[in-house]
C-alpha cells in the first residue's frame, strides 16, 4: 500500500500540502470569510466514458457543490475503494484524471486514504470526495429565497452526462460520439454572483433538470413553470432519448448549472453567463400556486413533471 499511495497518487497528485507522513494537515484560512465543507461519493459504471472518467468526474462534482453554493473552491480530500485485483494502468488513468481536474479547477488534493475490498465487494473503485472553500460573508444563497415571478436559467443544454453513460455501457448496440458534459461550473457560478438579484443555484446531477425544478416547486410551496420549446437540448442526446425511451429533463448533468434569479435581473443575469456558457438560457419561471412542476410542451399542451420514484440510471456518478 506505501508503494502504490508513492508511486501514483503522490506522484499524481503532489502539492505543497499533501504530506503522506502525517495524520492531518493545517490549512490557510482567509480572514472575512466563511468555510463551506460538501463530500460526495462517486460509484459510475462504467468507470470511464467518452467526456472523462470517475475520477474527473469526482472532482468536477465536488468542486461544482461549492461553486453553486457561492464558495471558491479550494481543497478536497479523495478516500479511494479499489477491488482486489485490479488493473494498475486502469487506477493510473483514474487518478491521473483526478490530477488533470483537480489542476484545471484550482484546487488541491490535501489529504485521502485507500482501501482494497475483497474481489466482488466492489465494482473495480468508488471515491468518496470531501471539498473545502472560501465563501465571502456578503453571498447569500438560499432556495428559502426563492419568490413568486422569479425566472430559472440553465447554462447550457441538458442530460449529456446521463446519456454519455448510458452509451458507455455498450448494452444497446450502436454506437455515438456523445460526450458527458462533465466541467467545472465554477465560472459559471462567479459570473452569476457578479449579478444582482442571483437567490439559487444548483447543479442537475442524478434526477437531471427536472429533480431541481421538483426541490424548488416543493421547498418554495409554489408551481415552476418550464417551457420545453426553451431549454436547451442537444440532438444528439434527443436523439438517443427518442431512441431508448428515456425523457432527457431527468438525466444527469455534470458541467451545468440552474439558477433562480429576480425578474429584473434576469437579463442582466443571462448576458453574465453566456459570457462565459453561450448556450445559457431562461427555462422558466416561480409562481404562486400549488407546489408542482409543469412543462409547456412543444405541441401547446402542458404536463406535470413529477418527482422520480426510482433513479432512472443507477451508478451514473
Amino acid at each position: 500500500m506505501r508503494e502504490l499511495i508513492e508511486e501514483i497518487f503522490v506522484t499524481a497528485l503532489r502539492n505543497p500540502f499533501l504530506d503522506t507522513s502525517v495524520d492531518a494537515v493545517q490549512l490557510p484560512h482567509p480572514e472575512g470569510q466563511d468555510l463551506v465543507v460538501t463530500t460526495d461519493g462517486f460509484t459510475v459504471s462504467p468507470l470511464e466514458f467518452n467526456g472523462g472518467n470517475i475520477g474527473s468526474l469526482a472532482i468536477h462534482g465536488t468542486v461544482n457543490d461549492l461553486a453553486v453554493s457561492g464558495a471558491v473552491p479550494k481543497y478536497l480530500t479523495l478516500s479511494v475503494f479499489l477491488e482486489e485485483g485490479l488493473e494498475i494502468k486502469l487506477l493510473q488513468r483514474v487518478i491521473g484524471a483526478c490530477a488533470e481536474a483537480a489542476r484545471a479547477c484550482g484546487v488541491v488534493v490535501v489529504a485521502g486514504d485507500t482501501k482494497v475490498l475483497g474481489r466482488g465487494e466492489c465494482d473495480g473503485i468508488y471515491l468518496s470526495v470531501t471539498g473545502i472553500g472560501f465563501r465571502r460573508r456578503d453571498i447569500a444563497l438560499g432556495i428559502s429565497q426563492v419568490q413568486s415571478g422569479d425566472r430559472l436559467i440553465v447554462s447550457g443544454t441538458v442530460g449529456s452526462h446521463g446519456a454519455a453513460v448510458l452509451l458507455a455501457r455498450e448494452e444497446f448496440g450502436f454506437a455515438s460520439d456523445l460526450a458527458s458534459d462533465a466541467q467545472s461550473v465554477f465560472a459559471q457560478a462567479q459570473a452569476l454572483l457578479a449579478v444582482s438579484g442571483v437567490r439559487f443555484m444548483r447543479d442537475p446531477t442524478r434526477g437531471g433538470l427536472a429533480t431541481v425544478a421538483n426541490e424548488i416547486a416543493r421547498a418554495s410551496g409554489m408551481t415552476v413553470h418550464l417551457s420545453e420549446t426553451l431549454v436547451p437540448i442537444s440532438d444528439s442526446v434527443r436523439s438517443v432519448c427518442e431512441l431508448l425511451g428515456f425523457d432527457p429533463l431527468y438525466l444527469a448533468c455534470e458541467g451545468r448549472l440552474v439558477a433562480v434569479v429576480a425578474e429584473s435581473s434576469s437579463e442582466a443575469a443571462l448576458a453574465a453567463l453566456r459570457r462565459v456558457a453561450p448556450l445559457a438560457a431562461v427555462i422558466g419561471k416561480v409562481s404562486a400556486g400549488q407546489s408542482r412542476v409543469i412543462l409547456a410542451t412543444r405541441f401547446g399542451g402542458q404536463r406535470l413533471l413529477d418527482e422520480l420514484e426510482d433513479d432512472p440510471l443507477p451508478r451514473i456518478c
